[in-house]
């Protein structure tokens, strides 16, 4: 495994950090400026270095839609925790064309939720509902389209801005609705999904719920997400999840 990085914001720098632990680079990081100190910078899939087998993608829906079928398409395997961005049918065929152009995959990384090996294993068997809700104090909406409809700095009681399908809320929510997308395609898909959204005071953080019904009975699942340090935006539990994404593509047993 040669791996390259799509970014190098707050998740990014993570994910390189964590891979130069396990030793594995990376070979190279595409990105529009400089690379962290010591990794040759690309512009591009076209510009990286020889023998790359999988791109990381930690750049968020632009940096899939931009640099994702090139890689896919030059037989590179893609990791991605920008799953919001298939709500695009158009990217998403895209992807999957590109995907089977170049005898690669896409892999998608759990990001900031839980329990999708439950929903996945539900769906084999039929599943009637799901239900995500996600839940943040005010402020975690700002620049969000929540400002449209809510004054957040005023809230006293929790109140939502979004109720709708996954799709809708990927499409409308780029920044904020990937784990919405994780629970859709792990389950019921993007219009089968409902999903809702919350600005609430009372909330010590970002909280995730996953919420399903079917052939296998029902569950409810919660999590609270810890960010990482020093950026208030982003979950510790996503960048986690890219690494975790990683070992198992490495490992000869698998979870």
């Amino acid at each position: 495994m040669k791996l390259a990085v799509i970014g190098a914001g707050s998740i990014g720098a993570w994910v390189i950090a964590a891979l130069e632990r396990e030793g594995l680079g990376p070979a190279a990081v595409i990105v529009r400026g400089t690379a962290p100190v010591g990794l040759p910078a690309a512009r591009s899939v076209a510009a990286l270095p020889p023998g790359v087998t999988h791109v990381v993608d930690c750049a968020g829906h632009a940096g899939l839609a931009a640099h994702g079928p090139a890689a896919l398409e030059a037989g590179i395997d893609v990791i991605t925790l920008s799953l919001g961005a298939l709500a695009d049918a158009g990217l998403a065929r895209d992807l999957s064309r590109a995907a089977e152009a170049g005898g690669a995959r896409l892999h998608l990384a759990s990001g900031a939720i839980g329990a999708l090996d439950a929903l996945r294993a539900g769906a084999a068997g039929g599943l009637r509902s799901v239900r995500y809700t996600g839940r943040k104090p005010p402020m975690g909406w700002a620049g969000s389209p929540a400002e449209e409809v809510l004054d957040l700095s005023a809230l006293t009681a929790p109140a939502f801005h979004f109720e709708g399908s996954a799709r809708q809320a990927a499409l409308a929510y780029p920044k904020n609705a990937n784990v919405a997308a994780a629970v859709a395609l792990a389950g019921l898909g993007f219009d089968d999904t409902q999903a809702r959204l919350v600005a609430d005071p009372g909330a010590p953080g970002n909280i995730h719920e996953v919420e399903a019904e079917g052939a296998f009975g029902s569950f409810r699942f919660e999590i609270m997400g810890a960010p990482l340090p020093g950026n208030l935006r982003s979950s510790a539990l996503a960048a986690m999840s890219v690494l975790a994404e990683v070992r198992r593509i490495r490992a000869r047993v698998t979870t």
